[in-house]
């Protein structure tokens, strides 16, 4: 419920503060006075389109400020708040400020936090409903007219939302499916052949980094051969080095014993005997470690050839040819057993397609019902209102199968006839403004206990029409009061004497700066201004008791 307006520079007015309460409130004054800028600046802050031209002749800048009750956890604007980041304190009212500069550009908040414009207005929509006789939005606006009914009748379309859901992701996957299938059925020599030969090579991850490894220990071999050989011929063999070591040290055992000094000799030949020994052994194992094969080294570096080659081919890493092959053998696969897929991913289309339609179809049949109810509760609002010649209908028609939907097949639109004979029509085609105005009344009052904005605006809705009309009007509109927080501007005196407060726009001037003002009415003041509403510019005593008829009763 909207709580207080503030409204700053806003083009005659200059400073207003605002308060509304609960139930019916009644704004009136003359032609002129300046009732749409009120309307107009509460539009700013809902996130209407923000023109420089709002700002008062020589100010920087306007600005509005709407504050409401604080939302219920479960509505909405709460979810919006939430979705969006915007803290809400317990129990704190909801602002919203708006702010727009002479020079262009505005600015919004909600909480004193930076937004969008475009949030800005889907909070306002959900916040208050803004209806007059040229409104395009709302109750007119056809794309609305199937979430109204299904409020209307508390239609369900969980279920259905569920099964298009699962219809959209089977229809999906069919169309995934068949496209592989397309693609390697295309490529099927090609990836005959490709599978083959590489099953046939039987390539393996870390191959190439082990082939390379090999072939490197065993070229390092064929470099070093020859000179282990060499250092064998030195120390091996009749003449070899050690040999010579051994015999020298076998003449010298024998002669030792005639010199001390030889047994030195002697001991130093055998230490060297027994190292030379240990280095044979020792350039043995060497020898060994780096032999290589011939044959197994040209194998080796034809492997190692073979797998990178492949790998430039295929355009991939030689580790990856493994996963490529399997790969490509699952495309295979695929291809073989495509129909057999397609067919089972066809069935579970069909069945989900017909889920779909039989919750469709329940939810469509709930809406026929629905709209035949709310055809009757609007036809009950008719006559009063001087719409008894006009006919109310809902239209609920099935829409073509691509136009469906997570919210149904069907097609939801309001439309009317204004007098016997006539055709329907949508009901933005209603020519007279008055008769459009009291149409969307009476729907309203249809609708009013089935959801929507907490704060409901009607803008001179009872133009052109006066007596019992106008009553039946305040009537209505007092009746919506009852669940909906209601402010209307009337030219009518039988509905603002229905108003649970009373505010009286009016323009001033001191000869050289105009203002609008907005005054809220005392009991005596309201009377005299219910007065002037039904005699003009000069207030008769006759006036001042129908006055005071009308508000007593």
């Amino acid at each position: 419920m909207l709580t207080s307006l503030a409204i700053r520079n806003v083009v005659l007015i200059e400073a207003l503060d605002l308060e509304f309460g609960a139930g019916l409130s009644v704004l009136t004054g003359e032609t002129g006075a300046g009732k749409s800028i009120l309307l107009d600046s509460l539009g700013l802050a809902l996130g209407a389109r923000a023109d420089s031209g709002l700002v008062r002749n020589g100010e920087a800048q306007a600005s509005v400020v709407a504050a409401f009750e604080p939302p219920a956890a479960s509505t909405r604007v709460a979810q919006l708040l939430a979705d969006n980041g915007i803290d809400m304190e317990p129990g704190e009212p909801l602002l919203i400020r708006r702010l727009v500069k002479a020079d262009g550009g505005s600015r919004a908040f909600v909480n004193d936090q930076p937004c969008s414009a475009a949030l800005l207005r889907d909070i306002g929509g959900s916040l208050v409903e803004i209806h007059g006789q040229h409104d395009d939005r709302g109750l007119l606006n056809p794309r609305g007219h199937r979430a109204l009914l299904d409020s209307y009748g508390r239609c369900d379309a969980g279920a259905v939302a569920t099964a298009h859901a699962g219809w959209r992701a089977a229809a999906n996957a069919l169309a995934a499916a068949r496209e592989t299938v397309d693609n390697a059925a295309r490529d099927r020599d090609y990836l005959t052949h490709a599978v083959e030969e590489l099953r046939k090579f039987a390539p393996e991850p870390g191959e190439e980094a082990t082939l390379a490894e090999e072939r490197a220990t065993m070229q390092k071999g064929a470099r070093l051969t020859d000179d282990l050989s060499a250092v064998s011929d030195c120390l091996t063999g009749s003449d070899g080095g050690l040999a010579q070591l051994r015999q020298a040290a076998r003449r010298l055992d024998r002669i030792a014993g005639e010199e001390p000094l030889l047994n030195a000799v002697l001991e130093a030949l055998d230490r060297a005997v027994v190292e030379a020994g240990e280095a044979e052994d020792r350039l043995a194992e060497a020898a060994e470690a780096l032999s290589f094969d011939p044959a197994r080294l040209d194998s080796i570096e034809t492997r190692l050839f073979d797998l990178r080659g492949l790998a430039r081919k295929h355009q991939v890493q030689p580790d990856d040819l493994a996963a490529l092959r399997d790969e490509m053998a699952a495309k295979l696969a695929a291809i073989e057993g495509g129909e057999e897929h397609i067919a089972a991913l066809e069935k579970d289309v069909a069945g989900k397609a017909d889920a779909y339609r039989a919750a469709a179809q329940a939810l469509s049949a709930e809406r026929q019902l629905a709209a035949g109810r709310l055809d009757a509760a609007v036809a009950g609002e008719l006559a009063p209102l001087k719409l008894d010649a006009a006919r109310f209908r809902t239209v609920v028609a099935q829409l073509d199968e691509g136009q469906w939907s997570a919210q149904g097949m069907d097609r939801v639109e309001f439309e009317i006839s204004t007098n016997p004979g006539a055709p329907f029509a949508p009901l933005a085609k209603i020519a007279s403004g008055g008769e459009l105005s009291r149409f969307i009344l009476a729907l309203k009052v249809a609708l009013a206990e089935r959801g929507g904005a907490d704060t409901l605006i009607f803008d001179e809705i009872d133009r052109g029409v006066g007596g019992a009309v106008a009553d039946a009007i305040g009537e209505r509109l007092s009746r919506l009061a009852q669940s909906n927080q209601i402010l209307v501007v009337t030219h009518s005196p039988q509905v603002a004497a229905r108003g649970a407060s009373h505010m009286l726009i009016a323009k001033s001037s001191d000869g050289t700066v105009t203002r609008t003002g907005v005054h809220a009415l005392s009991e005596a003041e309201r009377r005299e201004e219910i007065a002037r509403m039904l005699s003009g510019a000069e207030i008769t005593a006759e006036a001042r008791a129908q006055a005071e008829r009308l508000l007593e009763a």
